[in-house]
Formats: C-alpha cells, structure tokens, sequence
C-alpha cells in the first residue's frame, strides 16, 4: 500500500468527522504505508447490533477497502462483566448460554458489512472467551493484573464518572483490564497494531496500548470515532419506541428504511458522511440538492436505499420502499407480504375486530380510529373525494368493507385525504 493511499485514507475519515482521537496521527499514518491487522470490539450485551455499533463497524469497512486486514472481536468474555463506559449503573449480568447466542447473533450481522472471503483482507472473526476462559484468576492477577496502576485505572473517565454516580463493583472496573488483554493477544497472535472503537473506550484502548509496551515492548496505535449525536445534540439511533436494531426481528427492514427516510433535514449531511460509502462528489451532490430542494428528500431516500440494502439485502430494500409508496397509494399494496404490512401498519391509529362481528360502515371505522372526531366528518371527507379504503377510492358515505376486502385476511387500510391513515385489524 502506497503512503498516498494511507494519507488519503485518513484524510476520508477526517472528511467524514470519523476521527476523535488518534495516538499519534504521523506515526500511524506511517504504519499504514503497508497494510496493517487493526480490530472493533463489539460486546454481545443484546441480540443485536445498533446503529452506534453500525457507525464504527463501517469505518472497520472503510479500513478493509483501502487494504488493511479486519479483526472484528465479539467480546464472549467482555460481554459476561459489562462495560462501564456511558453508564450511570450496574449492567445486568447474563447468563453464559445467553451470551453465546448473542456473539453468533452478531457475527451474522458483522457478515453483512465486512467482508470475511478476500484472501488477502478477509476479516478474522474472533471471541475473547477462547483467550480469557482458559486462564486462572491467579495466572491473571500474577501476569496481567500486576501491569495496572490502580491510580491511573481510577482515572479513566468511565470509572471517575460511575465513581461520582454512586461507586462501581470490582466487576466493571476490572473491564478495562480484561479489553487491555485482548489487544495484548491479538498483537502476539495476529500482530495486530491498531484498535478502533467509540470515543468511550479511548481508556480502555489505551490501557491497552500500555500493556503491550509492558510486557512485549511493542509499539502499537489506537484510534477512536466520536460518538454520534443529532444537530440537536440528542442521541442517535433512538426514536420513541426505542433503538434502531440491525436485527430485522428487533426492527424491521421497512421501520429500518423510514427511520432514515424521516431524519431531520439538518442532520442528513453528517449522516451521508458518516454512514454512506459514496465519494465525496457524490455525497456533496446530496447535499446540493437537500439545499435545493429539501422537499424531495433525494439525498434521504438514497441513505435510506444504501443503509437498508447493506443492512437487509436488496429484496428487502425494495419491498420496505414499495411498502412506503404503496401506503399513500403510490403502489399496489395488495402486492406487500404479510411482514412487511405488518411492520408497515404497526405504528398507525387502529381498531380491532372479531372475526365474527359485524363489520361497520367506513366513516364508523374512521371516526372509531380516532382519524376524525365524528361520523359526520367522516362523511364529509367521503363527499370530498378524499376517502380511500385500501388505496381505492370511497365514493358512496354508506360503503361497507367486506371481510374479502381484508388485505391477507387480517388488515383494511383507511386513509383521508393524501397522507392520513388508519389500520382495522380483524382478530
């Protein structure tokens, strides 16, 4: 690898605001003048991944394109103590078996983004259990724990913070001993020199970095990437009904899409930078035309396509899309599997029905939805030509929806006017 190549590489993630804190940028820059072993650690303390993790796991990508080898690590062992960085509290512990789920869980996801077959910078998936597990708690006091300075682990902004929020157990303050064990042993193994992780962990890399010029007297780099946040300075990656997963059990492919179809106007140029793999010429386009004409929402509509085809494969990209359309009758949404109209259907006003109760007219249904205040207003959009019932238009204020009307027997979709819209569900 060229020394431009190196330099053009980090001069991307500076572009993108993808760089928080680096050891020292010269030498690393240096370092990656030939291709280098560099690794993500991503504790299993959920069955999924979330966009956070998404953020620095793309920059791991980013890393293996331009011809550096992947290590991502699913922390089996980190994963039973619990990290305490960003935390106010105690993790809850799991239980081994749990954990063990979560770590194939996540190497499926980690399957999607990094590229595990390139011969020569395929990633190496690896679980810090088969390190740690075998070592007696002896063996670790006597040839890992004598390394640390109970001082300087007091120091860390993860323990400082827990300390003033009320303390912290051995548990979690022994976290950054054991991250600092893995870098120990991926640089013996794999001769891996550099880490990456969420500016929270800069400490705990650190550490790292510390103990391998302790007990190898080797020299290795770490670089870290800012925690993302909204223009509002809000978290993201949450919305009301909790964290964006990329398990499309925890999060729908087509909840997935409209997540990132309706982030706020101001926040999608970092978000295009930080997220998307387009150059840089495609990506200011983006923005040209968000400025130009923010309505469109063309530079939305492309994160989202690149976002969810990365996440869920293509297939589901286009149906999480064709959902979106066919919702406000820009596509047949008799054409939409049962899943996705789930998902598409969950989040909007409704009302329940028995299989064996009579089926009320549409403006009851309507008004029951809460979508109007009264049956008379429903009439009255049924007058106007505003009144749909499956994207067909509602013409006469007596209509009454058959039980063939239900989309897969199961869903009526109501909607008033171009964008209103109501779910019955038969039950």
């Amino acid at each position: 690898m060229s020394a431009t190549s190196s330099q053009d590489l980090l001069a991307d993630l500076q572009w993108r605001g993808l760089i928080a804190q680096t050891t020292d940028l010269k030498s690393l820059t240096e370092a990656m003048n030939k291709p280098i072993t560099l690794y993500l650690g991503v504790d299993p303390t959920a069955p999924s991944m979330h966009l956070g993790n998404l953020v620095v796991c793309l920059v791991l990508k980013r890393f293996q394109l331009a011809g550096h080898k992947p290590i991502p690590l699913v922390g089996g062992a980190t994963g039973l103590v619990g990290d305490p960085s960003g935390r106010n509290e105690e993790r809850s512990l799991n239980d081994e078996a749990i954990v063990a789920d979560w770590v194939a869980r996540i190497r499926r996801q980690l399957e999607m983004i990094i590229d595990f077959k390139d011969k020569s910078t395929g990633a190496v998936l690896v679980n810090n259990l088969a390190w740690t597990k075998p070592v007696s708690a002896l063996e670790f006091l006597r040839d890992i724990g004598k390394h640390f300075s109970v001082n300087q682990m007091l120091s860390k902004d993860s323990v400082a913070s827990r300390l003033e929020a009320g303390g912290i157990s051995y548990t979690e303050f022994s976290y950054q001993v054991l991250q600092a064990f893995d870098y120990l042993e991926l640089f013996r193994r794999n001769n891996c020199t550099l880490q990456i992780g969420g500016s929270d962990q800069w400490g705990n890399i650190v550490a790292g970095l510390d103990l391998i010029r302790k007990v190898e007297g080797g020299s290795a780099h770490a670089l870290t990437v800012p925690l993302l946040t909204k223009s509002d300075g809000s978290k993201f990656g949450k919305t009301a009904s909790g964290a964006i997963w990329l398990d499309p059990e925890m999060t729908s492919p087509y909840e997935f899409f409209q997540f990132w179809l309706n982030c706020d106007d101001a926040d999608i140029p970092k978000l295009l930078k930080v997220f998307s793999m387009k150059k840089h010429s495609e990506i200011d386009t983006l923005i040209e035309q968000l400025q130009q004409d923010p309505g469109a929402r063309l530079a939305h509509r492309e994160l989202a396509r690149e976002m969810t085809t990365l996440i869920h494969g293509k297939s589901a990209c286009d149906m999480a899309e064709a959902a979106a359309k066919a919702l406000f009758g820009q596509g047949d949404i008799s054409e939409l599997d049962l899943a996705t109209l789930d998902s598409a259907l969950s989040q909007l006003p409704r009302v329940e029905i028995g299989k064996n109760q009579e089926i009320p007219a549409w403006v009851d249904l309507l008004a029951a939805c809460g979508v109007v205040d009264s049956k008379s207003a429903a009439r009255r959009i049924v007058k106007e030509g505003g009144a749909y019932l499956n994207n067909e238009k509602v013409v006469s204020e007596d209509f009454t929806p058959q039980k063939s009307d239900f989309l897969h027997g199961k869903y009526l979709l109501l909607r008033k006017g171009k964008r209103d819209l109501a779910a019955v569900v038969l039950t």
